[in-house]
């Protein structure tokens, strides 16, 4: 989304890793925030930052002594010590800093994303469902203005918590495991056994413009059968959680590539798994739904040649609020608790 260039709030974005940090799919993730507070992170020049405040997450917070980030047992990014601005029952986990978070190394950028994710995981195991904010976003200011932030935007924010709560996001991916061979898909398709008869008397020339016509015919059997297996599972788990996105069905680079160290359990993920995707989802579901959630997968894993990937459950990475303006999707990091169906 486009941002306004002012004073107080410096964003940084980065083509998170499924280069998705899971993700686009080469998307931001988290909160996108616009208001009086920000300014373009893909300008050329940055400004200076004074007294500056990076921001993991927002949290509602009951106790106010919870200020020093004890309820934290994690560092922040390259060690950093955290602590929780607290104001009007809503907390802002940060840490100090006077510079954006910028490498040429992508291996170094990822380990920054992990951490990132890793500092939003402890606070929603602390506080319950937080509001990510997408990597590297910076606040200019100090504590006392991000206080005062924090009150002026209180009921959009207190808004979006009490929404959340109690809801996390679930990356789902279905993968059929032993694609169906081309010689099976024309013995179960009429036309392509046509297509294919035709191609067997045919000369040379007419067979060649046959077999491309046969091989379209294919794709689209193809596409079909993985068009039937999405459009089902979608109105299942729409059943069952509160928000169903379709993802593309091919993420780019996974935060687990070259990265050097993850953030959750092993497990999920397709770096080195074998097979044809389907489709892929990421939902949003109340944490007592997810017991429903892993029922509908059960009966989709229970297909022959399917095997379905579940990761979660997230921080709603792909489902937090704009805050302060519209703006586009945002996805999350492909790493994290997993599981396989």
């Amino acid at each position: 989304m486009s941002r306004d260039a002012t004073d107080d709030l410096d964003a940084r974005s980065t083509t998170d890793p499924e280069v998705d940090a899971q993700p686009s799919d080469g998307s931001d993730s988290g909160a996108d925030t616009q208001s009086d507070d920000i300014t373009d992170p893909r300008a050329d020049d940055y400004p200076e930052i004074e007294d500056g405040r990076y921001l993991y997450c927002l949290v509602k917070v009951d106790d106010p002594e919870t200020g020093d980030g004890q309820l934290l047992e994690v560092t922040g990014i390259d060690g950093e010590s955290l602590s929780v601005v607290t104001e009007a029952g809503i907390g802002a986990v940060v840490h100090e800093c006077d510079s954006l978070y910028d490498s040429a190394d992508l291996a170094q950028i990822r380990r920054w994303l992990v951490r990132h994710q890793t500092v939003v995981d402890a606070a929603g195991e602390a506080f319950g469902t937080p509001i990510p904010f997408q990597f590297d976003t910076v606040f200019r200011g100090g504590d006392d203005r991000l206080e005062g932030w924090l009150r002026e935007e209180r009921s959009t924010l207190e808004q979006a918590l009490d929404g959340l709560a109690g809801h996390w996001e679930y990356r789902i991916e279905v993968v059929d495991a032993d694609p169906v061979d081309d010689e099976t898909l024309i013995e179960r398709d009429e036309r392509l056994q046509e297509l294919q008869a035709k191609i067997d008397e045919a000369g040379e020339g007419t067979a060649f413009l046959l077999e491309k016509r046969r091989d379209q015919r294919l794709e689209e059997v193809r596409a079909a059968r993985r068009e039937s297996i999405a459009g089902d599972l979608e109105a299942r788990l729409s059943a069952v959680a509160r928000e169903v996105h379709a993802l593309e069905r091919s993420p780019s680079v996974s935060l687990d590539d070259e990265s050097g160290e993850r953030a959750g359990d092993e497990g999920g993920g397709n770096g080195d798994a074998t097979g044809e995707t389907c489709c892929r989802f990421t939902v949003l579901a109340h944490e007592t739904d997810e017991s429903a959630v892993g029922a509908v997968l059960d009966e989709f894993a229970a297909m022959d040649g399917l095997e379905i990937r579940f990761t979660g459950p997230w921080p709603p990475y792909t489902f937090a609020p704009e805050l302060g303006g519209p703006g586009e999707e945002r996805e999350s990091p492909e790493t994290g608790p997993s599981h396989s169906r």
